[in-house]
């Protein structure tokens, strides 16, 4: 075999043995690919097999993007971009759709290939799958969109149908549900699709800030307002200018700050802390709460028109248990992102995890659920969760159900076997009288009777 001198950018490589080359590229722990001039693939390692779920065999000759299907594939390619003008780019952040049709962030770096004589003869493209870095990237900025919300439930659905109509609005809206189910999520997820997605979003959480402390971090304070203001302090709503405050857990903002708040949404400006100049503010309110504000205003702890200022929309998140036909998906989502974050290849639940999951109520929702994976995921030893690797406190309250139902099943079951008995034993044994009086098919006597052991010697 000839000697191979490839120059990837300004290096050159020289190797006799080219197999030891590819070698060492499909050792490397990131996807490589290389074209030629026709962007036909010419070089896969075992990373890119594993990222994007195709062999090599499938890879090989296929176009570049008939394999990545990007939306830079067709609009904004930065492989072409290099072989074209000679220059190399460097984590350029991007999404690819595995062979399941996945949607996989990864970091891109690409480089045009040189010959021998340093004549460019193709693409190089280096690939690390993201997914580990976007998820605390949204779990730490809150940086959610509508399509981070797992579900397929119809309730769900049509719920994330509506919201996408109005995200495009400033109508302010309320998100009303249980804790756990996601209520930041969403509301980001609006904010993200608004037209204020390229402002800031700013969270108050009102149950978390001590009643001294909420008006000054709402409003601000000027200098001198009071002993410990030294400077001027910006409130959140002066941070959220021209783009969304999310108000978390509204039904505990203090009712004399309320009538302060009415006056944000009134006049779109409010007094910080010692000042005596108005702030104009343009911010769109997406407020959350666990409780019923019905409730609150009729026992006059909030305001009754600060709610229906608040309340251009209101919508509920129905809880994980009203919609299990989400669990398995939540299921494989929270594998993939944990499999990931402990570096382990753990794939499925196996049918005694998953039928506890799907008969549990879930007081703590999605979080909760995401808690037992995750818990699941950290103490497995092979590539599925066993009903041994699940949170303790889970399994306690998962045979603490099943021993109640079983006693209900037992107990309904002495009732039927007795009154069976009692009505037969009145009626001398007569089957066709007994199912009369049961109200059920005769067969289906027989076959309880059978389950009880009800048979005598006068049954014919």
């Amino acid at each position: 075999m000839h000697s191979i001198l490839i120059k990837v950018d300004r290096y050159r490589y020289k190797m006799d043995d080219v197999f030891l080359y590819l070698e060492l590229l499909n050792n490397i722990t990131m996807g490589i690919f290389a074209v030629n001039l026709d962007m036909e693939i010419v070089f896969f390692n075992s990373e890119a097999e594993k990222i994007t779920g195709f062999t090599k065999d499938e890879a090989m000759g296929q176009r570049c993007y008939e394999i990545f299907r990007t939306e830079l594939c067709y609009k904004n390619c930065y492989l072409k971009k290099a072989i074209k003008e000679k220059k190399k780019f460097t984590h350029v952040r991007n999404t690819i759709l595995n062979k399941n049709n996945k949607e996989i962030p990864v970091d891109i770096t690409v480089s045009p290939l040189y010959d021998i004589k340093g004549k460019i003869r193709g693409g190089f493209e280096s690939f690390i799958d993201n997914s580990l870095y976007v998820q605390l990237e949204k779990e730490l900025y809150k940086n959610y969109s509508f399509e981070d919300i797992i579900a397929k439930d119809e309730k769900m659905v049509n719920l994330m149908h509506t919201l996408l109509r109005i995200s495009q609005t400033d109508i302010p809206v309320i998100i009303t549900g249980e804790t756990g189910v996601g209520k930041d999520v969403f509301a980001s997820a609006i904010h993200n699709r608004s037209n204020r997605h390229d402002k800031p979003f700013i969270k108050v959480n009102c149950a978390a800030l001590p009643v001294s402390l909420i008006e000054s971090e709402l409003f601000g304070y000027k200098k001198g307002a009071f002993t410990d203001a030294k400077t001027d302090k910006l409130g959140r709503f002066q941070e959220a200018n021209g783009g969304t405050i999310l108000l978390d857990e509204i039904g505990d903002l203090p009712i004399e700050l309320q009538a302060k708040l009415l006056q944000v949404l009134d006049e779109k400006e409010f007094y910080p802390l010692g000042s005596k100049k108005p702030i104009k503010v343009d911010v769109r309110i997406i407020s959350t709460t666990n409780k019923n504000l019905k409730d609150l205003i009729k026992n006059r702890l909030f305001r009754e028109d600060l709610y229906y200022r608040l309340n251009g929309i209101e919508f509920e998140i129905p809880p994980l248990r009203e919609r299990r036909s989400d669990i398995p998906l939540l299921i494989e989502h929270f594998l993939d992102i944990f499999s990931k974050t402990y570096n382990k290849t753990v794939q499925r639940v196996d049918s005694n995890v998953l039928k506890a999951l799907l008969n549990h109520d879930f007081p703590g929702n999605v979080h909760e659920l995401k808690h037992i994976i995750e818990f699941g995921v950290a103490v497995s030893d092979n590539n599925e969760i066993t009903y041994e690797s699940l949170p303790i406190d889970f399994r306690k309250k998962t045979e603490s159900k099943n021993n109640i139902k079983d006693s209900y099943i037992k107990a309904s079951n002495s009732y039927e076997k007795e009154q069976i008995l009692n009505i037969l034993e009145s009626n001398d044994w007569d089957i066709g009288k007994t199912a009369q009086i049961l109200n059920i098919h005769r067969t289906t006597l027989w076959r309880k009777m059978k389950k009880y052991g009800l048979f005598n010697t006068h049954v014919a």
